[in-house]
């Protein structure tokens, strides 16, 4: 045999549009016997903090908090150094992505919850370990029949230091059910006045006015239904979602696609938007025709992106002297181009664990039409004036003992 004729018969057929694949009791339970194996980790894409790269992951999430963005600001704060946004980790690879089982079956990241317990800094390497841990059956009214599958991702520097564990969600979606259940079709882009923009535009000039920062925020100086500052994301557009890429390192073209489609067919096709270009089925992100076959309104935004988000909206209250230690967000409704995502949060508790003074705060992103998409969670650990209570410059003496599943 020729290498040509050998090299023809190495390629995979991909099909013309995305795969229409069914969740069957065969494929759930294939999925379930996955339950505890570990994953290659997707990527990586960014393993090195560097000062480049933490402050271009800000830029992807639209982030202007010094301490996370500046080397000199941060050597001259607490930490002696520019330290990584919580949610850099995300920049190895995208948690809770659909990477296993039920093939030709959609999947949407539903959402992520992290502990973190210690600071990213520049000249660490991060890895990952990623492993199975639930698969559950479900209906919804968007296509019927789902299956949610659950990833843990535990992150580690190069001492070998815990530095993050999350808890991955997603949703798996038979393609066309979806689209025949028609639950966004009526939809339209928002058209926004004259008031609304001039209000969007006051919230994101006032934003860098209410970080926190260098002003330290006291345990005691905190008060149940305390509001956070709101901040806002949008109107959505194509930089946004591209800059979140560029952000994330990601970017994968020419013979790096056809690879990966040749290893993974039924994540890829050959779109005739294209030219029969191969493209990955999530590049419903970017193309709404594309969007629409999986039963979604148009393009639009990617999770990762909107839970970094709402993490800047706590980062942004505590400041530099608290430290996130948990934060859960959870995907219920699509945020497609043109939608606004308003962040906002609500302090719910206080109280002391294992000498750490904790701040449990509800936080939820709102669209332009008032319809909470994103509701959640955090857990922030506040300096106290209780000489009582541990001076901490992280989480990592705290283990909030939260169920694998949650």
């Amino acid at each position: 045999m020729s290498t040509l004729e050998l090299e023809k018969k190495q390629v995979v057929e991909v099909g013309g549009a995305p795969a229409e694949g069914k969740i069957t009791d065969e494929a759930i339970a294939a999925a379930r016997n996955m339950i505890g194996l570990q994953l290659r980790p997707e990527g990586p894409y960014l393993q090195d903090a560097t000062t480049d790269t933490l402050r271009n992951w800000c830029n992807g999430i639209g982030d202007l908090n010094p301490l996370y963005r500046e080397l000199e600001y941060g050597r001259n704060s607490r930490y002696g150094s520019q330290i990584g946004h919580p949610m850099f980790p995300m920049a190895f690879g995208w948690v809770g992505r659909t990477r296993w089982g039920l093939p030709g079956v959609h999947g949407f990241y539903a959402g992520n919850d992290w502990e973190l317990f210690r600071h990213v800094r520049p000249g660490d390497r991060i890895s990952a370990i990623e492993r199975v841990v639930g698969v559950e059956e479900k209906e919804s009214k968007f296509s019927g029949r789902l299956v949610l599958q659950y990833v843990e991702a535990s992150y580690f520097n190069q001492h070998g230091q815990l530095v993050a564990r999350a808890l991955g969600t997603c949703t798996r979606h038979e393609r066309k059910a979806a689209r025949e259940a028609g639950k966004y079709k009526d939809i339209k882009p928002y058209e926004y006045t004259a008031d609304e923009f001039a209000q969007i535009d006051a919230a994101i000039m006032n934003e860098t006015k209410n970080i926190r920062g260098s002003n330290v925020r006291y345990f005691e100086d905190v008060n149940v239904g305390d509001k956070l500052d709101e901040i806002v994301r949008g109107p959505l557009s194509l930089m946004d979602t591209m800059g979140f890429l560029v952000g994330c390192g990601r970017g994968h073209t020419h013979g790096v696609v056809f690879n990966a489609a040749m290893k993974h067919p039924g994540h890829f096709f050959r779109n005739p938007e294209a030219g029969g270009g191969i493209e990955y089925t999530g590049i419903g992100h970017h193309r709404e025709s594309t969007a629409k076959e999986v039963g979604v309104p148009g393009v639009y935004d990617y999770g990762p992106q909107r839970s970094s988000w709402m993490a800047t909206l706590v980062t942004n209250w505590m400041g530099d002297a608290g430290f996130l230690k948990r934060i859960r967000t959870e995907m219920r409704r699509f945020n497609t181009m043109g939608d606004c995502t308003w962040c906002r949060g609500t302090v719910t508790r206080k109280y002391i664990k294992d000498g750490h003074a904790l701040v449990d705060i509800e936080i939820r992103g709102e669209n332009q039409r008032g319809e909470v998409t994103t509701p959640g969670i955090a857990t922030v650990i506040l300096p106290s004036r209780d000489p009582n209570i541990r001076v901490h410059i992280d989480g990592s003496n705290l283990d909030l003992e939260l169920p694998i599943v949650r």
